[in-house]
């Protein structure tokens, strides 16, 4: 099997919210809308699906976002209204939303319908 590439796909209440969170937060543009209803995002070289469904419940990380400097990303989207999560776990502490360990860097947000999203520099 030879796989080409592999994407997120996140449950969502509120579809058009949501949707509209990814475009002005982060920069996706809409790909491909399904009645199902659902939607297909784009940034950069890769792919979000939303599709709405009953509310769920995840306290893990749904999708990664991997970016050059975090600690930019995190002041812009500050400024676009992203609250980034505290964490104080035995082998993960943030500081000021922030994570870092031998040169790697990470932080966490949640998307309008509570997915966990993470950016990194990985």
């Amino acid at each position: 099997m030879a796989i080409n590439k592999v994407y997120p796909t996140l449950p969502v209440v509120d579809i058009e919210r949501d949707k509209k969170f990814y475009q002005e937060k982060l920069g996706f543009k809409v790909v491909k809308e399904d009645p199902s209803p659902g939607v297909l995002l784009k940034a950069g070289g890769s792919n979000l699906y939303l599709y709405q469904r009953e509310a769920t419940k995840a306290d893990h990380t749904e999708a990664a976002l991997t970016v050059k400097n975090v600690e930019a990303t995190m002041k812009e989207l500050r400024e676009k209204g992203v609250v980034f999560e505290e964490y104080d776990l035995p082998n993960l502490k943030t500081v000021n939303g922030l994570f870092s360990m031998d040169g790697y860097r990470s932080a966490w947000f949640k998307d309008t319908e509570g997915n966990i999203i993470a950016i990194s520099n990985m």
